[in-house]
């Protein structure tokens, strides 16, 4: 059964999508006026989340000492806190916070900005918005506002834009890369186990 934090992680998530809603009406926007539920988008989606992953699998062999700091924080911080969980309850997580939060930062941040500034603009203000309350480090900013960018530019994917893209991509990823730290993290506890009775038999 998902533990208590599952369950608060749940709903802070789902509640962004409030969050959104209540923004965006006092801003004027509709958060899913560019949401359409299509074959392409949900392909593109899809297609799109690979170079995400691949880069995410690149970065967890590179021996960069930031890099192995905010892996040891998500092990330390996710990993121990999930780690009882199923992975339907990690694709439930994945699932409500790539659309809360694709919701709040694509659906009506960056279109408001962009109707107040310009395109090029309103893509880099509202990712620099999402960069900040993702700053659990320095480079973990930093590689958020590269993603955030990212699934920005891929709103417009195709020349129809869609919020249904984002959405997929980013729930796609959080949910392999929630799937990968708790797999790490159970090795290590197992490894930790293994080391604990070697040395109580010798």
């Amino acid at each position: 059964m998902p533990d208590s934090f599952f369950r608060a992680a749940c709903y802070f998530e789902s509640a962004l999508t409030l969050v959104a809603i209540v923004l965006g009406w006092l801003l004027n926007v509709d958060p899913f006026t560019d949401l359409t539920f299509n074959e392409q988008s949900l392909a593109n989606g899809l297609l799109l989340t690979l170079p995400l992953v691949l880069l995410f699998f690149a970065m967890q062999q590179l021996p960069y000492v930031p890099l192995q700091h905010i892996r040891t924080l998500l092990l330390e911080t996710l990993g121990a806190r999930l780690h009882r969980c199923h992975w339907t309850d990690l694709l439930i997580l994945a699932a409500i916070a790539g659309f809360s939060e694709e919701a709040l930062f694509r659906g009506v941040l960056q279109p408001w900005l962009e109707n107040i500034t310009s395109l090029t603009a309103g893509l880099i203000l509202s990712n620099v918005v999402f960069a900040l309350v993702h700053a659990v480090t320095p480079l973990y900013a930093a590689l958020a506002m590269l993603m955030g960018l990212y699934l920005g530019m891929s709103l417009d994917y195709g020349g129809e834009r869609n919020l249904l893209t984002p959405i997929v991509i980013h729930a796609l990823y959080d949910f392999i890369a929630f799937t990968v730290i708790l797999r790490d993290y159970r090795n290590h506890l197992s490894r930790n186990r293994h080391a604990h009775t070697d040395s109580t038999n010798q």
